[in-house]
């Protein structure tokens, strides 16, 4: 497998993913502003929609969407425990939470990725990510290490990926401690020190 990715971008949670279950795949480095890949490819053939993650199969088949690649990866490697059984509430806690981190708080990022981002479209545009991060500080007041308990999932890459951003577009993660706990706990593992190192996030 080869995956498509941007450093930091939410191609990041696949990335700690393809590590955490242990699989064999190389990585292919995109530049989303002029569509090229390292290699020269043209990323618009990828992904016609343009953005990163893709997973390229060893048959030439592409996977594109993060959620769609992390939930793929789950149920694949199902030994690695990152994604819970098909039919139980214990998956379906984990979509919810993807979900939740998909179409929330990742898109609250949105705005300070594009253009200048001043004024009282930036304190608009922060308000809503306090807002989205509001509510996974509230998750995770009862001590749980992970959102859904123990055990580690593809959430968790997802969320610590995102609340990750916040060190790019200068908002303080410790006003939200259990967060910032969470996030430090998750950097902390192996495979995400080694996909971050790879990326260039880290020295």
């Amino acid at each position: 497998m080869k995956l498509y990715y941007m450093p930091g971008a939410c191609s990041l949670a696949s990335h700690i993913t393809l590590r955490e279950v242990d699989a064999d795949f190389s990585l292919e480095k995109v530049n989303v502003k002029e569509q090229k890949t390292e290699s020269g490819e043209d990323y618009s053939k990828v992904n016609p929609n343009g953005y990163v993650p893709a997973l390229r199969f060893d048959d030439g088949d592409i996977l594109n969407e993060g959620v769609a690649v992390l939930q793929f990866l789950g149920e694949q490697y199902p030994d690695a425990k990152l994604l819970p059984a098909p039919g139980t509430r214990e998956r379906a806690r984990v979509v919810q939470h993807l979900s939740f981190i998909g179409s929330e708080l990742h898109k609250a990022f949105a705005p300070f990725f594009s253009d200048t981002l001043e004024g009282e479209a930036r304190t608009a545009a922060e308000e809503k990510v306090a807002k989205r991060m509001g509510y996974i500080e509230t998750l995770l007041a009862d001590g749980r290490t992970y959102l859904t308990g123990d055990q580690f999932t593809i959430a968790d890459a997802y969320l610590f990926v995102v609340a990750n951003w916040t060190n790019f577009v200068d908002i303080d993660l410790g006003q939200w401690p259990n967060v910032a706990s969470f996030a430090k706990r998750v950097a902390a593992r192996p495979t995400v020190e080694a996909a971050m190192k790879a990326e260039g996030l880290l020295q």
